[in-house]
């Protein structure tokens, strides 16, 4: 008889399902990321998510606010152009009128599109810093399906959004720009506020917080690194282009 033991065959780890994947990012976050992580790499379910929820918070503001009046206060909120247009001739004024709201429809039915490249080009910048400045091993496309389930937490701003528009906000006061009472700067007037102030209060966000998080925790995962550096990388960037916004606010404010 042998002296050698037969050492039982791993079973393979049945990879989850779409749904489990949306529904544990908030609840086990670790265990979505560990399945892409195994090759698992489908991000479809978060795309047509944030597709029907966009489109959800299109209506919205088509029916209760009206895009018109959208393009109207944010002339209102940017005394520089709002002083501009009372400058201009009635035919200038029209002529404008149309294309900013034409531009801000076409970004309202463009906007599955606009996240695909936004999210292409992020995945882009952050697989070349987890990979070449800390030693990871991801992949592009572990780090782009990475992005698209950790950005779901956006889908509660959004229907808070939602919410906030049916019950009873003013048309007059709606800002696209920030529509949901999820950061420092949805408290603030922004025509009392300092520019650069508002820009930054704007930026600090639970909802983009949490989407950071769970974005640095999958990075570190898929990459094979320490979560530290994970959550180095993701808030670095992330720092980076707030200061590039509000150093833009104090310039053009």
């Amino acid at each position: 008889m042998s002296d050698l033991e037969v050492q039982p065959v791993a079973e393979p780890v049945p990879g989850l399902s779409q749904w489990q994947r949306v529904s544990d990012v908030f609840t086990a976050p670790s265990k979505t990321f560990e399945d892409i992580k195994r090759g698992n790499k489908s991000w479809w379910m978060p795309f047509v998510i944030f597709t029907l929820v966009g489109y959800i918070l299109f209506a919205a503001v088509a029916l209760k606010i009206g895009m018109q009046q959208v393009v109207d206060n944010q002339i209102h909120l940017n005394p520089k152009q709002e002083e501009r247009m009372s400058q201009a001739t009635p035919e200038q004024r029209e002529m404008s009128a149309k294309i900013s709201l034409y531009v801000t429809e076409g970004i309202f039915l463009a906007n599955p599109l606009i996240l695909l490249a936004a999210v292409a080009i992020g995945t882009l910048g952050l697989w070349g810093t987890i990979n070449f400045v800390f030693g990871g091993k991801a992949k592009y496309g572990s780090i782009f399906a990475v992005w698209m389930y950790a950005s779901l937490p956006g889908i509660l701003k959004v229907l808070l959004g939602v919410i906030v528009i049916y019950a009873g906000t003013a048309p007059e006061s709606f800002n696209i720009k920030n529509y949901a009472p999820t950061n420092l700067g949805a408290f603030l007037n922004p025509l009392e506020t300092n520019p650069a102030l508002y820009s930054l209060a704007s930026s600090i966000d639970v909802i983009t917080i949490w989407t950071m998080v769970l974005l640095g925790m999958g990075t570190a995962m898929v990459a094979g690194v320490k979560r530290n550096s994970g959550y180095i990388a993701v808030f670095g960037w992330w720092a980076i282009f707030v200061l590039i916004g509000v150093g833009i606010a104090a310039v053009t404010g």
